[in-house]
């Protein structure tokens, strides 16, 4: 049985972003209700992140580059527009659509980024922030294709933010559909071969998302797939695509049926028989109904909120509840807080560099104006390694201590804590960071070393150095 104030602990870290001033005594009295309050509801969008424009805003303003493209024409969208020769336009769309990111997509990128920082370090409900973050990882989309770099926020707000706590299923369809993965996954342009627009342009079959859903999204790498499947799936989703310049609603979800492969498909033993659209909306419905996608999403719930290599008893659980609701993310968030494994070790999990920059900034506050403070903080972020919506591969950022804590991560980090520390001066004092966020498990030996250490400035990073504050 844990004392109330490890749990509040537990509660302000492991489920929140860390403590800020005062936040330990708001959930000593009932960890478990604090943490469900936040549930509750429809949560208004982050005051932060309120005003940033649509994913069809963005697109809109993608397609206006500087310059003009060979012949007078305006530099194509995303590759979307029509060519006699595909390759040739292909190469002159990428090379029209790059100049536009690079000019355009990094002023929308850092904006973004800064936001969502913002939202986080800010929320007096950092559950709902910290599955925000847990779920965009899930379903990454990375700016490391810069094609996304200018949509990877309105992504997040858009396709996961309403879903949190609502059905799989939902977030599934809405992520699918969304014009950031089509784009980052490559199936904007993916055509059945023996479709209407394949027979005549021999534009080919793309097989990025189709995989990805499966070996990430849904069932799992061992979720009990076949490269077959992988292929009939892609013809599956082949015409979700996107409006091109020309057309309505320009960037947003558009389903082309000229592109979209005829016939039966066969997924998993299932029959899909041609239905257009349709065909994957079922399939999707299916694969979010998947025993194996039950088993992958709690395995990866359970490895967030209790420990890198999570007890079967808690997976179990998980799993049924996902299972028997349907995917209701609620409910099993709720099972993730009423289970007994994820309070019985305080330290269990090693902050990932976005935690552990996001809790700092809760426990001293932020100073200057927006600019300054998203410099700061997007700048301690890249030092670290884990800038905002740049995921290495489409797997997204590890959840595991042995991805952070290094030779070199380690080093990183107490560089962190010494700059921080520089910083802060006399605005909160070492003893005040402890009391405000690790008192209820603070060791003797840090509150020795502390109290000797050389100056109060080698004593706060004693502190933003210590296991106690680099874990949750």
């Amino acid at each position: 049985m844990t004392a109330p104030g490890i749990e509040a602990f537990i509660a302000v870290n492991r489920f929140g972003l860390g403590a800020r001033p005062g936040e330990l005594g708001e959930a000593a009295s009932d960890p478990r209700g604090w943490l469900k309050s936040q549930l509750a509801g429809p949560a208004p969008l982050p005051a932060a992140l309120a005003g940033l424009p649509t994913s069809e805003a963005v697109a809109r303003e993608l397609r206006k580059p500087k310059g003009a493209a060979p012949g007078g024409r305006r530099p194509p969208a995303f590759g979307l527009e029509r060519s006699a020769d595909p390759t040739a336009a292909a190469t002159q769309q990428q090379t029209a659509l790059a100049k536009s990111l690079a000019e355009k997509g990094r002023d929308l990128y850092k904006k973004e980024a800064a936001g969502r920082c913002f939202a986080q370090v800010d929320s007096q409900a950092p559950l709902r922030e910290r599955l925000v973050a847990f779920w965009s990882n899930h379903f990454t989309v990375s700016i490391q294709r810069p094609i996304v770099i200018g949509l990877a926020g309105p992504f997040e707000r858009e396709a996961i933010r309403p879903h949190v706590t609502g059905r799989f299923l939902d977030m599934l369809l809405a992520v699918t559909r969304h014009p950031a993965m089509l784009l980052y996954l490559d199936n904007a342009r993916s055509t059945g071969p023996d479709s209407r627009a394949g027979q005549r342009r021999k534009l080919g079959l793309n097989e990025n998302l189709a995989r990805e859903l499966l070996e990430l999204h849904t069932l799992g790498v061992d979720g009990g797939y076949t490269q077959a499947d992988v292929t009939s799936f892609a013809k599956i989703l082949t015409g979700w695509s996107i409006a091109g310049p020309r057309e309505a609603d320009f960037g947003a979800f558009q389903f082309r049926r000229a592109m979209h492969e005829p016939g039966e498909k066969v997924l998993l033993g299932e029959r899909f028989e041609e239905g257009d659209e349709q065909e994957g909306l079922d399939a999707l419905t299916m694969l979010a109904r998947h025993p194996s996608t039950a088993r992958h999403i709690a395995r990866q719930f359970a490895q967030h909120f209790i420990a890198d290599d999570p007890p079967s008893s808690a997976l179990a659980r998980f799993e049924s509840v996902f299972r028997d609701s349907d995917g209701d993310l609620g409910a099993l968030t709720e099972a993730a807080i009423d289970a007994p494994e994820a309070w019985a070790d305080p330290l269990a999990k090693v902050k990932s560099p976005n935690e552990l920059v996001v809790s700092t900034m809760r426990a001293i506050g932020v100073e200057g104006d927006d600019e300054a403070k998203a410099k700061g903080i997007l700048g301690a972020l890249k030092g670290l390694g884990q800038l905002p919506f740049d995921a290495p591969s489409p797997a997204g950022w590890p959840d595991k201590a042995e991805a952070w804590i290094g030779a070199s991560g380690v080093m990183e980090r107490a560089d962190f804590a010494a700059a921080v520390s520089a910083r802060v001066g006399g605005r909160i004092t070492p003893d005040q960071l402890i009391a405000g966020t690790i008192a209820p498990v603070v060791r003797k030996s840090l509150t020795h070393a502390v109290a000797h250490a050389a100056s109060a400035r080698d004593a706060f990073a004693l502190v933003l150095a210590s296991p106690e504050f680099q874990r949750r």
